[in-house]
């Protein structure tokens, strides 16, 4: 079972999703009554069991997806989630401005190349949303793709669609998928911003385009909502994570994560009894 916490950040199924009923914080009493780096590092070391098993069954994957706007958290929370998991075990790969090989491909080639085979857990840091999210802010993204497609009224929700469809292949091929949108106010973005100016380690992370890109705020929440709406099924669902405070973001999703594992019933596989007999001999040659 999905904890209550957990459960209510769900988006629902059935299209209706409005971002304003979703808190980038929770409520005063939950962030004063829990000693959430503690409660994250119990939740690293569950998963760390979670994908051994996974690995030893190799019946399923499972696919992370994290979308947000600049500075909201997803490299740290992919950082902070997944330290001490078993490396071997877990591939996160961030998506970048395509490229014009990649341009030249239907909006969702790059990614299907990266997704996890049965056994592992594959960490999207961005993803084929980035096509209905910044792609619809910034039309020239969709201009240079070049597509005859684009004049037609239901154009995004024939990508919605494509996405649904995907996402419905990779969950009846044994693919567990997640998603978490991670939703940072403007004003904790603006301080995080401005953190990696005046803060020498950070530097290195400002973009001025993240600046320019605040002006869309309002663009980005829309393309967010009708994404959300569009696409968050039983099969792959969606939560809106509160993001204002780092270490509530971190624990809640180790969380989904495990409990999504935990109702998997995966275990390390049995031996065969034909093979019983091969362990005893092997045993006594390695004994005497």
């Amino acid at each position: 079972m999905f904890t209550p916490d957990s459960h209510a950040l769900m988006v629902p199924f059935d299209g209706r999703c409005r971002l304003a009923d979703y808190a980038t914080l929770p409520d005063a009493d939950t962030l004063a009554s829990r000693d959430w780096e503690k409660r994250l590092d119990k939740q690293r070391r569950e998963l760390g069991r979670w994908q051994h098993k996974l690995f030893a069954d190799q019946r399923f994957a499972m696919l992370v997806i994290f979308q947000a706007l600049d500075a909201a958290g997803k490299d740290s929370t992919i950082r902070h989630v997944f330290t001490g998991v078993n490396p071997t075990g877990v591939r996160v790969v961030s998506f970048k401005r395509p490229s014009a090989t990649e341009i030249a491909h239907d909006f969702l080639w790059r990614t299907t190349a990266q997704l996890p085979e049965r056994g592992y857990i594959g960490v999207f840091n961005r993803s084929y949303y980035e096509e209905v999210i910044a792609v619809r802010v910034h039309p020239e993204l969709l201009a240079a793709q070049r597509l005859a497609a684009t004049a037609t009224p239901d154009f995004w929700q024939e990508r919605y669609r494509s996405i649904v469809e995907h996402e419905a292949h990779l969950a009846r091929s044994g693919t567990v998928i997640l998603k978490f949108w991670l939703n940072v106010s403007k004003e904790e973005q603006r301080r995080r911003l401005l953190a990696r100016i005046e803060r020498p380690n950070k530097r290195w992370k400002f973009d001025p385009r993240d600046i320019a890109e605040r002006d869309h705020w309002h663009a980005y929440t829309q393309a967010f909502e009708d994404c959300l709406s569009a696409t968050s099924r039983p099969w792959a669902p969606w939560y809106a994570i509160p993001a204002d405070d780092k270490d509530y973001t971190r624990c809640i999703v180790a969380e989904i994560i495990n409990n999504s594992l935990k109702i998997l019933n995966i275990d390390f596989p049995p031996v065969p009894p034909e093979r019983e007999a091969d362990l005893a001999a092997a045993k006594r040659a390695l004994s005497g």
